[in-house]
């Protein structure tokens, strides 16, 4: 017997924005109906940014109360050796609690990679802002840009699903994609970066592209000004990512092009290496979390405290995102030696594998901090200076994490201003023979089996 056939797709309504994308790419353009899109997309991009602006004041102010505040309050002139340790295993406990209870996971494994396939239901958004807020705040080695896209989107897609209840999931996918990059447009800096990353995750191609994608961009950009006026207003810091003016590098040449190779292969290593680690935790995790995440947590502060005994530097530098710590470490690149470097690699590394596979947030900025890290203590070698080295290592420890190779690039050169577009060459190289070099060392996904195939499985006993 023949199978039957598939359901047909159904076309959208005649009225919706997207009604005529298969006949005319350029047909939404023409439409009163798309006018509405980007005018609903730039005030969401004033609404979640804002949002976002205040999530990261909130991390920022939970992370200054619990190392800064709290240990001054208790007596301590600074904040003793053994301080993180409870910390984190407090994180551990809330993390797990959230996830566990509330609706939604709280937000998708980021061993996994950077998810942007779809913006949570509202019921969801609780427990991403409270998983994230637990972990972030606290000390995990994490990013903030997952939450920041999930809870963009899922605002977003709560809005218009108010505001338009008959909107066709085109439209509500758009929608909800603008939301999640006005959330993060200036906190990779440059609203380009954002624009670039929803680009290289997109299911669309050709001119139907650009249609899509123009809300998400109209919203980033505004997005970006919000977060930049809202810092100019308040006088606080947005938590953007800021590189500081950095010494100016030579053109490349042709050693540090041999060095882009090698830069690639190690880090296509250390990148897939953490993540096939973390990965291969996480099932681990997800059974026994409540015991497994506190564990890991306190792990997580027993190799800050390592790093810190060991060179007697900050053990902030191996805790949190490496968002804030990331232009000190390039500021004051030769205070280093190459010993304390790689120790600070090794245990951020080890920290980032644990925190990858149990608590919540993003791969992007632990990633660019462990590639500045190591491409600054390769740069004692003979042959690379250390602006190009730290850029080549962000490149390719961005895609070996995102396997997004035009938003790794961009990631570390338009964060370097000048510096970026001098040692462009390089990183490109960099990235592709990193992001090749990963995909050969990852094993190729399973293919799940058909319907066919499962009815002619011979039953179990």
């Amino acid at each position: 017997m023949t199978s039957p056939n598939p359901p047909e797709r159904k076309a959208p309504p005649k009225g919706t924005p997207f009604a005529a994308l298969a006949a005319d790419p350029f047909g939404p353009l023409r439409t009163r109906g798309y006018l509405k899109l980007l005018a609903l997309a730039a005030l969401l991009g004033v609404v979640v940014s804002a949002g976002a602006y205040g999530f990261l004041q909130a991390v920022d102010q939970i992370q200054q109360a619990l190392y800064d505040d709290l240990p001054k309050g208790l007596g301590f002139e600074r904040p003793p050796v053994w301080w993180p340790l409870p910390l984190l295993v407090l994180s551990g406990v809330l993390v797990a609690l959230t996830v566990q209870y509330l609706p939604g996971n709280g937000g998708h494994q980021p061993a996994e990679g950077l998810n942007t396939k779809g913006a949570p239901p509202s019921a969801e958004i609780p427990g991403i802002l409270l998983a994230a807020l637990a972990g972030l705040g606290f000390g995990a080695v994490i990013g903030p840009e997952a939450p920041l896209i999930a809870l963009g989107g899922g605002v977003a897609l709560y809005a218009v699903r108010r505001v338009q209840p008959h909107a066709d999931a085109t439209t509500q996918a758009v929608v909800a994609a603008a939301g999640s990059f006005a959330a993060i447009s200036a906190l990779l800096g440059s609203p380009l970066i954002g624009a670039f990353l929803l680009m290289e995750t997109a299911v669309v191609a050709g001119p139907a592209l650009g249609v899509t994608l123009m809300p998400g961009l109209l919203a980033a950009g505004i997005g970006s000004l919000v977060f930049t006026g809202l810092g100019s207003w308040t006088g606080v810091g947005a938590g953007q990512l800021v590189i500081p003016s950095l010494p100016a590098t030579s053109r490349p040449d042709l050693a540090q092009f041999g060095w882009a190779l090698v830069v690639g292969i190690a880090a296509a290593f250390v990148g897939t290496g953490i993540q096939r680690l973390a990965l291969r935790l996480q099932p681990h995790v997800n059974r026994r979390r409540l015991l497994w995440t506190p564990l890991f947590g306190l792990a997580t502060a027993g190799l800050a405290i390592a790093y810190a005994q060991g060179t007697g530097n900050d053990s902030a530098q191996v805790l949190f995102s490496g968002q804030s710590a990331l232009p000190d470490l390039l500021r004051h690149a030769t205070d280093y030696t190459g010993g304390a470097l790689t120790l600070l690699v090794v245990c951020k590394g080890i920290a980032y594998c644990l925190c990858l596979a149990a608590f919540r947030g993003g791969p992007i900025f632990p990633a660019l901090f462990i590639g500045a890290a190591g491409g600054i203590a390769l740069s004692n070698l003979p042959g690379l200076p250390f602006v190009a080295a730290a850029a080549m290592g962000m490149g390719a420890m961005s895609v070996a994490l995102l396997k997004l190779p035009m938003t790794s690039v961009l990631l570390a050169t338009l964060l370097l201003g000048a510096d970026g577009v001098t040692v462009i060459p390089l990183v490109i190289v960099t990235v592709v023979t990193c992001h090749v070099t990963a995909s050969r060392l990852t094993p190729p996904p399973q293919p799940k089996p058909t319907a066919a195939a499962a009815a002619a499985a011979p039953a179990g006993p």
